[in-house]
């Protein structure tokens, strides 16, 4: 399985919810060996950015004046800032996309967004691609703001 037990929950301990602003969810980590660092769509460093993320950062650049692409994909300083970089699944089968998508990742992180909807006011919450707007209906939109757009694959 991808993403060592020791990154499974990394994105829980670099944004506690106390510091929690924004949620972004994803699938499953990235299947490729060495690329998963326990954030959703975030690489280990020295990867190379993934086509999603290369993405992300172009329309960063065309929304934000002044945002500039980084060198690496790494989105560390993201969570530690108070985004909750979130896969549902946490783990994945080398090679297969979503192979643990069925595995209970589910039921864990479906806790994890509603404990964040009850809990919290004010966050935002994006929800890229019909996996992940799938999602929507366990956030209190009274309370949140949730923008869902299209996943940032260039294959959607």
């Amino acid at each position: 399985a991808r993403t060592p037990n020791r990154k499974g929950f990394r994105a829980m301990n670099l944004t506690p919810l106390d510091s929690l602003k924004a949620v972004v969810l994803g699938q499953d980590p990235y299947f490729r060996p060495g690329q998963a660092d326990g954030l959703c769509f975030s690489v280990a460093p020295g990867v190379r950015t993934p086509p999603s993320l290369r993405n992300i950062f172009k329309e960063l650049e065309a929304d934000i004046p002044g945002f500039q692409i980084p060198q690496d994909g790494g989105l560390e300083k993201w969570a530690r800032e108070g985004v909750l970089m979130l896969n549902a699944a946490l783990t994945v089968r080398s090679g297969k996309a979503l192979s643990h998508s069925k595995s209970g990742w589910q039921t864990f992180t479906n806790a994890v967004i509603q404990e964040v909807s009850e809990r919290k006011e004010g966050v935002v919450f994006l929800l890229w691609g019909n996996f992940a707007k799938q999602k929507g209906s366990l956030i209190d939109r009274s309370k949140h703001r949730v923008v869902e757009a299209v996943h940032p694959s260039p294959l959607s």
